[in-house]
């Protein structure tokens, strides 16, 4: 069995050895294919999971809010039914916004394996520096543990989180808003609510076009936040971090469910990009393997006309015992080597590519960035996979022809 395998592997290498130009066209038009998917794949994924992980760290997973999605129906429908009863004119009672019994949904997200929830509360005041007035969404957060559960800290361009707790009445805002008023950090500068005028102390810059606060919001400490909008003890947001940035989903809902308020996940929020990013890898690995196909049709090219070329051959090996699995054997395998040959050459090809687009360099905003590229082995797999099936499915279709060739037509007509 071993020598009749050895016989055939010899038989297919012969046949692949006398059509050298041909062998090196099709292992060429293999390597090549690989090679621009594994390049084309990494800045593709790369990119996308590099947004993700922007999207995933840039805000906390899941943001309960002092919203309900559904008003409760009023008594009358619950008691009599909504086909019973119509309710019109009634006027809605003013109650104050806030999460009630926020205490129990904070615990609840501190429950939760590896999860943190921080509490927040959001308002809105005016700066006024000189003639000069911005308004301004200001967001009351306890710094030590806000930094655990989004990439605040790292947003920074000068000062820290911590400092709104060592300084009295401080504030961070973004640098366009420092640039609009004319302050810098350790400036003063007068702050409008609804409680009314007092005096805020910068502590801390945002970086231009960096994280998920504007150019017109800015933090203080969350006691801080509740005094300037006349909010004592009230919170109306908890953001929660979880170990697992992909069960927020599950999470959420769960959440929504015991307690009524609108619990939003990351998915949720960001909904639209990722459709877009689906439907872009769609596009992609359709360009991809449509690459990978016509490298495959130089496969189908050598084992035809290797077929063709050898039809007499064919016919005395069938006269002297080889059956119909052995031709079709040697010519697949004559694929398969193509194949093998010309991945080993594409996953070559394609880290050097992959080493070529990572060391291009990008200046953004002052900041030099590098094009984030997916090189995990998961990408080099899904190439060689997909090629050695092309490859085999293109020498299978003419090493089936070739089986099914008559010696005695073929030996007749050579004579």
């Amino acid at each position: 069995m071993f020598g009749r395998t050895r016989l055939l592997l010899g038989i297919a290498a012969k046949h692949l050895a006398v059509r050298k130009r041909q062998t090196v066209v099709a292992v060429s038009g293999v390597g090549v294919g690989v090679g621009f998917f594994l390049a084309v794949s990494a800045l593709m994924i790369g990119s996308q999971n590099d947004f993700v992980r922007t999207l995933i760290d840039a805000a906390p997973h899941i943001i309960v809010s002092d919203e309900i999605r559904s008003p409760p129906p009023q008594p009358a429908v619950t008691a009599f039914g909504e086909a019973a009863v119509q309710v019109r004119g009634y006027k809605p009672r003013n109650e104050v916004r806030g999460l009630k019994d926020w205490q129990r949904i904070l615990q609840a997200a501190d429950s939760i394996p590896g999860g943190v929830g921080s509490p927040s509360l959001s308002g809105a005041i005016t700066l006024r520096v000189g003639g000069r007035e911005e308004a301004l969404g200001i967001i009351g957060i306890d710094p030590a543990i806000e930094q655990r559960v989004s990439t605040v800290e790292d947003n920074l361009s000068a000062g820290r989180l911590r400092d709104l707790e060592t300084t009295s009445g401080g504030i961070i805002i973004g640098e366009q808003m420092a640039e609009r008023l004319g302050v810098g950090i350790g400036d003063t500068v007068g702050a409008t609510s609804r409680t009314g005028t007092r005096s805020l102390r910068i502590v801390g810059l945002f970086e231009r076009g960096r994280g998920q606060l504007g150019a017109s919001n800015g933090y203080v400490l969350l006691r801080e936040a509740q005094s300037l909008t006349g909010q004592p003890f009230i919170i109306n947001r908890i953001g929660v971090k979880l170990a697992d940035p992909y069960a927020a989903d599950a999470v959420a809902a769960d959440l929504e469910r015991r307690f009524g308020y609108k619990a939003e996940s990351w998915q949720e929020r960001s909904a639209d990009f990722l459709t877009l990013l689906l439907t872009r890898n769609i596009i992609m690995y359709t360009v991809v393997s449509a690459i990978l196909l016509v490298a495959s049709f130089g496969i189908y090219t050598v084992v035809s006309n290797s077929v063709a070329d050898k039809r007499r051959d064919i016919a005395i090996m069938r006269s002297i015992g080889f059956s119909e699995g052995d031709l079709q054997r040697i010519f697949v395998t004559e694929g398969i080597v193509l194949a093998l040959v010309g991945i080993l050459f594409g996953w070559a090809l394609g880290l050097l590519l992959m080493q070529i687009l990572g060391s291009l360099e990008f200046t953004v905003q002052g900041k030099t960035e590098h094009i984030p590229l997916d090189r995990r082995p998961r990408q080099f797999l899904i190439a060689g996979g997909a090629s050695l099936f092309s490859a085999v499915i293109a020498a299978w279709l003419p090493a089936r022809k070739a089986a099914r060739v008559d010696p005695v037509d073929i030996l007749r007509g050579a004579a």
